[in-house]
């Protein structure tokens, strides 16, 4: 009978390998690796074989999940965390990019109100004219649209 081979002794994927860059990446954008220690610790970990040589490239970091090698058989939940949230989630609650995003659709809606009751009181008053507020409205907001679309709302720092 075969000897289960140990979890350290597990062979990563490149998927694996770029969670742990992305950490180190982080760690860099913190202060806590200089660029020289960045570069020597991401070289190492695209070396990586094991989940053993990736753990020991960030074991002297804070906070960083290794990946977890897996099978079918030992798939375990991980208990819910009642911990409070980690100083990022207290310095940063939303995304920048989601608020650059309200305040632009915010600015756009008030300067297509404004136009469009502009124009309401000029039909009222003269009858009929040319809808000139919708060259005001839908360009900007077609932007804005494709914005939402492509993703430019969200924060994908992380």
């Amino acid at each position: 009978m075969e000897q289960p081979v140990p979890s350290d002794a597990k062979r990563v994927s490149d998927a694996d390998r770029g969670m742990v860059a992305g950490q180190l990446k982080k760690a860099h954008a913190e202060g806590r690796l200089d660029l020289n220690e960045f570069d020597e610790r991401t070289r190492l970990v695209w070396e990586a074989r094991t989940f053993g040589e990736l753990a020991a490239v960030t074991a002297d970091l804070p906070d960083v999940r290794q990946p977890v090698p897996w099978s079918r058989s030992e798939l375990v939940q991980e208990p819910a965390s009642t911990s409070a949230p980690t100083a990022e989630v207290a310095r940063r609650p939303e995304g920048r990019g989601s608020a650059v995003m309200r305040v632009a659709t915010g600015a756009w809606f008030a300067a297509s109100l404004v136009n469009f009751v502009i124009w309401a009181i000029v039909v009222f008053t003269e009858g009929m004219v040319y809808p000139w507020w919708i060259w005001v409205a839908g360009p900007w907001g077609a932007l804005l649209v494709a914005g939402y679309i492509l993703g430019l709302g969200r924060d994908n720092r992380g």
